[in-house]
């Protein structure tokens, strides 16, 4: 399955929760399904600064693909971080840095997200992000490649 269609899929799951009171239990589910992130990974090292919760998120490149694990202090923000790994998981720092993640306005995580939770949001797509352009360059160094 492609970013796009995994994104088009989290949209056509929300769509069927008419109120945000809904949406915000279904992000809470999602947060409980997130597997356990390993202690070693919840320290400062991995802490994403901008988020006024504790979240912890760390990427390992694995056959050219990343692979996202996270966790967080607070409920509905890792049930955020879920959507974000499931996306982004399993991705080519290629497809992560050239495709627009739709998803966060058309389910409107940002329209319905208080405004620190909405710069968190922020803050956890830009260190993923990061992650991808890091080794998109370290891959790039490695081949000879300019970036």
């Amino acid at each position: 399955m492609t970013l796009h269609e995994t994104q088009r899929d989290i949209v056509d799951e929300f769509s069927v929760f008419e109120d945000w009171l809904d949406k915000y239990n279904y992000l809470i589910e999602l947060g409980n399904d997130l597997p356990e992130l390993a202690p070693e990974y919840r320290t400062d090292e991995y802490l994403i600064r901008g988020c006024q919760s504790r979240v912890w998120l760390h990427a390992e490149l694995k056959d050219g693909k990343i692979e996202f694990r996270a966790d967080s202090d607070a409920v509905i923000v890792k049930g955020i971080v879920a959507l974000l790994v499931r996306v982004m998981s399993g991705r080519t720092p290629a497809e992560i840095l050239e495709d627009d993640l739709f998803f966060i306005e058309e389910v409107g995580l940002h329209q319905n997200l208080s405004p620190t939770r909405s710069n968190g949001l922020l803050s956890m797509v830009k260190k993923m992000r990061t992650y991808a352009l890091a080794y998109q360059a370290k891959a790039n160094h490695k081949t000879g490649k300019d970036e």
